[in-house]
């Protein structure tokens, strides 16, 4: 079995509606509560940092799948989306909609194309960060298939 350990270190000096920093290696950025949440917007958020991280992980998953599957393509590109809910207070991160877009080479057959959805469908639970949130935050897949 291996591990494999990543590191984090978070600064914050104030208080709610200050500032933070945090290093973790190639990420080094400021965080803060995001406007809608009537903080000060400044930096990244935990919102913005585990939407992306289950997007990154979601399309690399995809991309090494369609590579063992030796399916060609001319384009994969990503839209998704973060849902959090706040009720009497409570901040719940609800839902994340994944909605990639697998551009095939103009020879693909309908074989191909049934395949890009089937990898795209399979990505979403084999991704360790969907695996992680699973039974905490829906995900939800909302591909599309073209050439």
């Amino acid at each position: 079995m291996a591990e494999h350990l990543f590191h984090l270190k978070a600064e914050w000096l104030g208080l709610r509606n200050d500032v933070g920093t945090i290093d973790a290696g190639n990420l080094k950025t400021k965080v803060s509560i995001p406007p809608e949440m009537d903080g000060p917007g400044v930096g990244t958020n935990p919102d913005e940092m585990l939407l992306g991280a289950a997007a990154t992980c979601y399309i690399i998953t995809l991309a090494a799948m369609m590579e063992r599957s030796k399916l060609d393509k001319e384009a994969l590109t990503m839209e998704s989306v973060g849902v959090v809910d706040v009720t009497k207070g409570i901040i719940t991160y609800k839902k994340i909609i994944h909605k990639p877009r697998i551009v095939l080479k103009s020879v693909a057959t309908a074989k191909d194309e049934a395949l890009a959805l089937r990898l795209a469908e399979k990505a979403e639970t084999s991704c360790m960060i969907s695996r992680a949130i699973q039974g905490n935050v829906v995900v939800e897949l909302e591909a599309t298939i073209t050439k």
